[in-house]
């Protein structure tokens, strides 16, 4: 029960967020909705699994790009890359944390990291989610130690 209002608690904070910065004139594309879904359905199955999420969405003044989500996974910082797909035809989204990807990850992973003043283990694992059906509940597939950290 208190998980469930949690979930709608803040999935209505993120819409508002979303509103509050963006031109009401202004439809977001439908994968960035899609993306968006995604990022919120790994949050929610990530911490089902017992990660501790700490951030979301962190940017580096220094670097272009993102990381989706920074956890804790029990004695383990991991920085999370969510990939969100309607379709596996093409290739599997995990595919697309191609090593520029992975690059820019390390580098603002970095930016993270100085903000530390002693470094824990640390990882970076990819989720891949999948709204392939008319199920409004997606198919998830964590991918943990997805690619080295140096």
């Amino acid at each position: 029960m208190f998980a469930s209002i949690t979930k709608l608690a803040l999935g209505l904070l993120d819409r508002l967020a979303q509103t509050a910065n963006s031109n009401p004139d202004e439809q977001p594309s439908e994968h960035l909705v899609i993306g968006q879904r995604g990022e919120e359905a790994a949050y929610f199955h990530l911490r089902s699994l017992g990660y501790v999420i700490v951030a979301r969405n962190f940017r580096s003044p220094r670097h272009k790009g993102e990381i989706d989500l920074i956890g804790w996974d029990r004695d383990q910082l991991c920085f999370i890359e969510v990939k969100t797909r309607t379709s596996r035809e093409l290739m599997p989204a995990e595919a697309a944390v191609d090593l520029p990807k992975q690059a820019m990850l390390r580098a603002t992973a970095r930016a993270y990291l100085r903000k530390i003043k002693e470094l824990p283990p640390l990882r970076f694992d990819v989720v891949s989610v999948y709204y392939e059906s008319q199920d409004p509940q997606p198919d998830i597939i964590l991918f943990k130690n997805a690619f080295p950290v140096s």
